[in-house]
């Protein structure tokens, strides 16, 4: 009880398949002062069977059990607000991912070390690929604002997914969310909101473990590319005037303006989604960003001779 108490946090809908061994993760520990709050989103299969079972046994373990259904990003502040005022820090770990032992205990001495540090990363297993690599042993903190540069400048990404961070608490409380509802890769910039105000920890050591599949959140973000890129707009423009100079957010927003159109240049060849240039251009004036139609003209004449010839006559043209 000498250690900091970390909330564990596990939002759930639908997780069954996997929230057994999500949540054997966190009893495998090898550090003890802990909470794990479990919260479910009105799931139709068993996952809150499974979860009151593990509580059962465990009183370390606290469910939320919705009374309606809400969105994941809602879902996952409410997780949160959940949070003992005596947290000193706040792990995130999604129902379909796991912690290795000896996660909890490294971070937190990362961030006990240095009392600057206001997130917590480490390499992780993605599915089977070891990443979130790139800085150089022993860099275990960095200066937020680094890499906040880093990360717009050059997409050096070392925050993963949410089971890969831990937060200090203090920084949660701080804020009204964590997640912009409205941005479906919104825990990207609640690092970068974090990070202009502290600094950032890291371990080199593989702590987490991401597992990539069909249904899961992360994998249908990777799917689409075009949603991603709406996502880098909305990271320039809030955050590139803290960590930018005005020449570099310039230069990013150019090369992010120029990756758009192309990108949408081929999703209207190949998605059946009718109505895309509506649906973008909207998103685009929502952030004061003028579509422009030049540009996703010779966008299109440049992709529809990298199409190959065999596949002219199957396209899928939307508009």
């Amino acid at each position: 009880m000498d250690e900091p108490l970390v909330s564990v946090l596990t939002p759930v809908y639908n997780g069954e398949e996997f929230l057994r061994q999500c949540i054997e993760s966190v009893l495998k520990q090898n550090y003890e002062n802990w909470e794990y709050i479990i919260v479910n989103n009105c799931s139709t299969d068993r996952s809150l069977e499974i979860a009151q079972k593990y509580a059962g046994k465990e009183p370390r373990i606290k469910i939320h059990n919705n009374k309606t259904h809400i969105g994941h990003l809602e879902n996952g502040n409410l997780a949160f607000q959940k949070i003992s005022s005596d947290s000193m820090y706040c792990k995130m770990v999604h129902a379909d991912d796991w912690l290795f032992p000896d996660c909890i205990s490294k971070m937190v001495e990362i961030a006990e070390k240095y009392p600057t540090v206001g997130i917590v990363s480490s390499y992780r297993l993605d599915n089977k690929e070891v990443n979130l690599d790139g800085l150089p042993y022993p860099s275990h903190c960095v200066s937020g604002r680094e890499i906040g540069k880093r990360f717009l400048m050059n997409r050096e990404f070392y925050f993963g997914s949410p089971s890969s961070t831990m937060f200090r608490s203090s920084l949660v409380r701080k804020r009204d969310s964590i997640y912009n509802q409205t941005n479906i890769h919104s825990d990207v910039t609640a690092c970068l909101d974090m990070l202009k105000e502290s600094d950032f920890g890291f371990v080199h050591q593989v702590l987490t473990f991401t597992r990539r599949h069909d249904l899961s959140i992360t994998s249908k973000m990777i799917v689409n590319k075009s949603t991603d890129m709406i996502s880098r707009f909305i990271e320039l423009l809030d955050y590139g005037p803290y960590y930018l100079s005005d020449n570099e957010l310039e230069t990013r927003l150019r090369e992010t303006e120029k990756l758009f159109y192309i990108r949408l240049a081929r999703i209207i060849y190949l998605s059946d989604e009718r109505n895309i240039i509506t649906k973008y251009r909207a998103e685009l004036a929502a952030l004061e960003v003028q579509f422009k139609y030049g540009k996703l003209v010779k966008s299109l004449i440049i992709e529809f001779f990298k199409i190959p010839i065999k596949n002219l006559f199957r396209l899928k043209i939307s508009y």
